[in-house]
């Protein structure tokens, strides 16, 4: 490293904590191990504290759910069981016993169900529970909901499975399926948090050894295994102050790995690289001087390092941060758990890696390059040649970026959001409820009566079915002057259908005094007003302002915060539109998932998608550009500072980016359709981002803007307290250096 520049970045305060953590490096090896083993404790104490709830407090349906499992006990956003029979040919529910066979398999399933809500053909002799041709019937079941369990019928489904085994009706078994049984992919487990996690570190430990080709691919592991169950510290603590949900456990597991392995990766590639530059040359006299001067060397680069990457490491760990504390904002208190679990995670491993990781390369760092023989390379042969190529073309490689980008947000147009339909959740459930919901399907009913629209209202008030709907309410149905209307038609409930149905039947309430509208159907459709109303704006225009700030500071320009939001629109709309292609038309569903189209996207995944990715992904332009500004303030002119600074950091992007990447695979490694489809947005998103975004696009903008790109007015320096960027020499008076030899 110049001296001159040494000099200057010596002061920076991410070198004072670095100086600091090294002279005191027992206290800082003290600090992070009483944490990560605290962490660990807290771990595993908190799932008992965790929740499973998706409550969406002050909504409309929510409140009438709420008052309907208090009422009754069961019910509300919890969808029935339905047990389904399809008589053979030439019997229908008219036959001779038929009717008594019925009463006997259905009672039971009561049976087994103490306190359960029950509705059937049967008990009500109402028609719409029978198929036109009289041969398909079913009937309703609301068991009691265990709220301890992440599957509100975790008990029921097999008491009522075992009660129905071996029944029949006229020779034909009864099916037992329901919307909660189909979407839990034929399993009451997936993989766990530990098993996700550690397919997930497996794969990055392979990728980091590509990267480093020595012992130094464990150091960014050991980074992440501080990292997070340090964060878990403050998460156990959280569960006594407000709700938090299971899901976190997996967020936090998950995309901590990615980032502290980022973080770290930056920053000790850093450190090969000023340690090239800092490792004294000459003749050395005696053992003693020559190890003297090689360990303040090496001290010498782990402390300009932690003032460069280090920095650029600060800078993004706030940025992600903010992003995620964008969900803490929201009034749906399942993602403002995640929002504030999610926040911790990049300000623990701003904080290790900060800390710990410069007392780690200054004690051990060279005696981990092992079994290396020779100098690592940290500039990149191929992102070198890409980042001239796209230099030297950068007009088409913005525009052929653009247009790809623009084929995949196309899709978006038609995205529709709700619970994933029936058909592609049957298709991954176990035989019996995939038998009982092609039953229904095939005969008329259809999937409507999976998730039906549950009515609260007075003892004596009159519902009249919509044309197109059927209704029941059994007198079994009534209590302390009220009464539960179950109404359905046969579109699924996520459908467009479906949706027009729930209207028309909020209309046909709308005239009785005291009634209420709620169920599954009716709660969607609060979400998306509580998700992506007023309070979406809110959020977005939060995320916006401070992300300006904070990387107008980071990068001293107002230009490259803008084009960094710009590029981060383009980047999630492009994950929005492989969601909506893959997933919810279904072009790639059965090849990759064995599912049809899911018609639809689940409502909170969009969301959740925006607060990962849009962090996640200003990492990398963080990273990126704090490099090309680095080389630009040394005196390379707009082209060349975007060659070298792609040059160094073009590796290191895209191998955090593949780890990221297998990381949301691994989450993808649950039966729910739901997480599978947010971790194909997030793959696919941060995959898109590193290589096509941040590894074309940026550079090609920021070749064609030239200096406006650091254009600081002098209001906005003094505002930020930042002094604007130029170069100190003229373009054209200093060579791009010549990368180093090096693998891509």
């Amino acid at each position: 490293m110049d001296r001159s520049v040494s000099e200057s970045v010596a002061h920076r305060g991410t070198a004072r904590v670095a100086r600091w953590s090294v002279r005191h490096r027992w206290l800082v090896i003290a600090v992070w191990l009483v944490a990560a083993l605290a962490g660990g404790v807290a771990a595993g104490q908190s799932g008992g504290r965790l929740t499973f709830r998706f409550d969406l407090p002050g909504q409309p349906a929510f409140e009438t759910n709420a008052a309907i499992v208090s009422h009754f006990g069961s019910g509300g956003d919890n969808p029935p069981l339905v047990a389904v029979v399809r008589l053979p040919s030439g019997r229908t529910v008219d036959s001779p016993g038929v009717d008594g066979e019925l009463a006997g398999a259905f009672g039971k399933a009561a049976q087994a169900l103490p306190g359960a809500r029950t509705a059937s053909y049967p008990l009500t002799k109402d028609r719409g529970f029978v198929s036109a041709d009289g041969r398909t019937t079913f009937a309703l079941f609301y068991p009691i909901p265990d709220f301890t369990s992440s599957d509100p019928y975790s008990k029921a489904v097999p008491a009522m499975t075992r009660a129905l085994a071996g029944v029949r009706v006229a020779g034909t078994p009864v099916h037992v399926t329901g919307a909660s049984v189909l979407a839990s992919g034929g399993s009451s487990s997936g993989n766990s948090v530990l098993v996700e996690t550690l397919f997930a570190g497996v794969a990055a430990l392979v990728v980091l050894a590509v990267v480093f080709g020595s012992l130094l691919a464990l150091l960014p592991m050991l980074i992440a295994a501080v990292a997070i169950p340090s964060a878990f510290v403050v998460i156990y603590a959280l569960t006594y102050v407000t709700t938090m949900s299971t899901l976190v456990q997996n967020i936090v597991a998950l995309v901590g790995l990615g980032v502290a392995i980022d973080y770290a990766l930056l920053v000790v590639t850093r450190w090969r690289e000023e340690r090239a530059s800092t490792s004294p040359s000459g003749p050395l006299r005696g053992g003693g001087t020559r190890n003297a001067q090689a360990r303040a060397a090496n001290r010498e680069a782990v402390v300009a390092a932690a003032a460069t990457a280090g920095s650029s490491v600060v800078f993004s760990g706030i940025t992600v941060a903010v992003s995620l504390a964008a969900l803490a904002l929201t009034t749906v208190p399942f993602l403002r758990s995640i929002g504030l679990a999610g926040l911790l995670i990049p300000l623990f491993s701003i904080g290790v890696t900060t800390t710990l990781l410069p007392v780690i390369l200054d004690a051990v760092g060279p005696r981990l390059e092992w079994p290396r023989r020779r100098p690592a390379s940290t500039v990149s042969r191929m992102w070198t040649a890409i980042a001239r190529w796209v230099v030297a073309h950068r007009v088409i490689a913005a525009a052929g970026s653009l247009a790809l980008l623009g084929l995949l947000i196309a899709p978006v147009a038609g995205l529709t959001l709700g619970e994933p339909q029936a058909r592609a959740t049957a298709s991954t459930a176990s035989a019996d409820a995939r038998s009982g919901f092609e039953a229904l399907d095939t005969s008329g009913i259809g999937a409507g009566v999976l998730r039906p629209t549950e009515v609260l209202m007075p003892a004596d008030g009159a519902y009249i079915a919509p044309e197109g709907t059927s209704a029941t309410a059994p007198a079994a149905w009534r209590r302390g002057g009220l009464k539960v209307v179950d109404a359905w038609s046969p579109a699924d409930a996520s459908s467009g259908a479906g949706k027009d149905a729930l209207g028309r039947i909020r209309q046909s309430v709308a005239g009785v005094p005291g009634s209420r509208v709620g169920g599954s159907p009716a709660q969607d459709a609060d979400f998306i007003d509580a998700l992506y109303g007023r309070n979406l704006v809110i959020i977005a225009a939060v995320i916006v302002v401070l992300t300006v700030l904070l990387l107008a500071r980071a990068l001293r320009s107002l230009w490259l915060p803008v084009k960094a939001l710009l590029l981060n629109v383009l980047s999630l709309a492009a994950a929005f539109g492989v969601l909506t292609f893959v997933w919810q038309e279904g072009h790639a569903t059965s090849a990759l998932f064995g599912t049809p189209a899911t018609g639809a996207v689940t409502l909170w995944v969009p969301l959740a998608v925006f607060a990962l990715l849009f962090g996640l992904s200003m990492d990398y332009e963080v990273f990126i550009l704090s490099r090309i500004n680095e080389e630009y303030g040394k005196g390379l002119s707009t082209d060349d500072a975007v060659v070298s600074g792609i040059g160094h950091t073009g590796r290191l992007v895209t191998s955090g980016a593949l780890i990221l990447c297998l990381a949301f695979v691994a989450l993808g490694g649950v039966p729910q359709t739901d997480v599978k489809i947010l971790s194909t947005g997030l793959a696919a998103g941060i995959i898109l981002d590193a290589t096509v975004i941040r590894g074309v696009l940026a550079p090609a903008l920021v070749a064609l803007f030239g200096r406006a790109n650091w254009w600081m007015p002098r209001w906005a320096a003094r505002l930020l307290r930042v002094a604007p960027l130029t170069s100190p020499e003229p373009p054209e008076s200093r060579p791009a250096p010549s990368p180093s030899p090096g693998r891509a």
